[in-house]
């Protein structure tokens, strides 16, 4: 808890999650055999140390420390205003005693603010864990190769071809990004069906398939990145490799609703005061 506030005073009291992770990282010099340890590698991409942090920003979010947009920046309240740190016992135990307290709530249909956010944040775990199963445990490695050509169709790529030769450097296809109809730009790209980190060398190995033959490169997969392999693949003077991890390519297949549907409640209600002026 306290390095996530110390990370937002540092990033000037709001960031978003990356940059978060980012200064956490830096300022507590967490090695890299630290932030490649995965927190649960059976249902989740997510590494120990992200889940941690999305730990500590759930309580500090309930203790009314922290507060997060919907464009998913997270910034410090009022309520931390001059606090140099907190007793995570005492943010648990307040947390707690207060979710105890709405258990009856919960039953209603007007329900806490905070009783939708437990059941938004449980809802959000389960779709992405069972996500992440399926996509690691049930499709083949081919599958995902036109899984991810379909996902860059329905993000605006042309003549995206899956290649998937062996021997080419893991370059898996090859497309043209359109941007508003005016630019493009050849891209190569790598899906990695794959269970924990995805280290530096494996971005070099991916560069030195591209040089000369693209101007970008994307590389996909449904682990996670170390904090050295995306300091590689934004090294200066070498050629641009974007990254996409499990969580990036879960959020990307809801957006486009590709096998990931968002079902939405109708709430109705009547304006007892509408019937009064009438």
């Amino acid at each position: 808890m306290n390095p996530l506030l110390r990370a937002l005073r540092a990033l000037g009291d709001s960031g978003s999650i990356e940059e978060i992770y980012d200064k956490v990282v830096d300022q507590e010099q967490l090695p890299e055999d630290v932030l490649a340890l995965p927190h649960n590698p059976e249902k989740s991409n997510q590494t120990e140390v992200g889940y941690r942090l999305a730990w500590a920003r759930s309580y500090l979010k309930k203790y009314g420390l922290i507060e997060n947009s919907v464009r998913g920046v997270w910034a410090l309240t009022s309520k931390a205003s001059g606090l140099e740190r907190v007793n995570p016992a005492d943010v648990v135990k307040a947390v707690r005693d207060a979710e105890r307290k709405s258990l009856a709530a919960r039953k209603s249909l007007a329900s806490s603010s905070e009783t939708s956010d437990v059941q938004e944040e449980a809802t959000e775990e389960v779709w992405q864990q069972r996500l992440y199963q399926l996509l690691t445990e049930k499709l083949s490695p081919s599958a995902f190769e036109r899984l991810v050509q379909r996902l860059l169709r329905e993000s605006g790529f042309t003549q995206v071809e899956v290649t998937g030769r062996s021997g080419d450097g893991g370059i898996d296809g090859r497309g043209i990004a359109r941007v508003h109809g005016l630019l493009s730009f050849h891209v190569l790209f790598q899906c990695k069906r794959y269970r924990g980190s995805v280290g530096p060398h494996e971005i070099r190995d991916f560069r030195g398939a591209m040089v000369g033959r693209t101007d970008k490169g994307l590389f996909i997969t449904t682990g996670t990145f170390t904090s050295a392999a995306i300091n590689e693949a934004k090294r200066d003077g070498a050629p641009a490799i974007d990254l996409i991890d499990g969580n990036d390519l879960a959020e990307k297949l809801k957006e486009l609703k590709i096998g990931v549907r968002t079902d939405t409640v109708e709430v109705v209600t009547v304006d007892d005061n509408w019937f009064e002026t009438f």
